[in-house]
């Protein structure tokens, strides 16, 4: 049986009896913080975990595996198999551990995603990234699906502070149209998961060729990407092998609106204030909208 046939829960639940009480500790981390071990070499993870690294590769090795890039197959296989449904599936049968009901796993699941973007690692990268986007020519938003939504919204609002920026949401070969502007100056905001599909990996090859710095949002693909990217925001979705949850990236993209707009106060209010002009030429009765009473 090969290491990825099985789920890593079921993989563990089987090998639980016979193992030791060090790996038992070890094989439970490996299932509740699988972005953890995706993310982080075995001496972090023990770190993380209080134990050795060597406790980290024999409890990987226990399970099946040849050792940590064995395991990674297993958590990259749980993140992705299954597609949507399987992860609708995993959440609505959990529903049962949360007292308080569906709101309160998903709050759950949205602080415990909020809390990694209160590491000072991550607001150094933030900061970052911020000036990377702002300094930038041009910058382009690449999202699919979902993603692809945030970075429509992204686009727009980074467009309506005066930066000038293009949404990269298309997939298939109508990505195409719109890389084939993409130059030296500008930058990419990439917001994307595991598994590196082709869209991608094309983005990133022409990044590369024009020599244009691409910040990564997004956690799984991190590690699969890292020497290509200048910044990871890693931004989880959610629990691993649960439904994808966006909200924490929504908060990401919103910081980065006022960020960018605090770079340069004035133009981003004399920008805004052309748009009001804008809506106003187009509707008199824009700015006199709203409930009557």
């Amino acid at each position: 049986m090969s290491a990825v046939e099985n789920s890593l829960d079921e993989r563990i639940e089987a090998a639980l009896p016979a193992m030791s009480p060090a790996e038992q500790k070890m094989a439970s981390f490996f299932r509740t913080q699988k972005e953890t071990v995706l993310l982080m070499s075995a001496a972090e993870i023990a770190e993380r975990a209080g134990t050795s690294d060597a406790t980290v590769v024999r409890t990987a090795r226990s399970l099946g595996f040849e050792g940590l890039s064995g395991l990674r197959e297993a958590i990259l296989a749980d993140l992705t198999g299954g597609g949507p449904e399987g992860r609708l599936k995993r959440t609505l049968e959990d529903l049962s551990e949360y007292p308080d009901g569906v709101l309160g796993h998903v709050l759950k699941a949205h602080r415990e995603s909020l809390e990694v973007m209160a590491s000072s690692d991550f607001s150094d990268a933030f900061r970052r990234t911020v000036q990377l986007l702002f300094s930038a020519r041009r910058r382009f938003v690449f999202g699919i699906g979902p993603s692809g939504s945030v970075a429509d919204y992204a686009a727009l609002q980074f467009n309506r502070l005066g930066l000038p920026t293009t949404a990269l949401s298309e997939s298939g070969i109508g990505l195409a149209d719109r890389l084939l502007t993409i130059g030296e100056g500008d930058a990419i905001l990439m917001i994307a998961y595991a598994p590196i599909y082709r869209e991608v990996s094309v983005l990133l090859d022409h990044a590369e060729e024009n020599n244009v710095p691409v910040a990564l949002v997004g956690d799984s693909l991190a590690p699969f990407v890292r020497k290509r990217v200048v910044e990871v925001l890693a931004v989880p979705r959610g629990r691993a092998d649960h439904l994808a949850m966006h909200g924490a990236t929504i908060v990401l993209i919103e910081a980065m609106i006022v960020a960018l707009a605090a770079q340069d106060r004035s133009a981003a209010l004399a920008s805004l204030e052309k748009f009001g002009a804008l809506r106003g030429a187009i509707d008199k009765l824009w700015l006199k909208r709203g409930v009557k009473r």
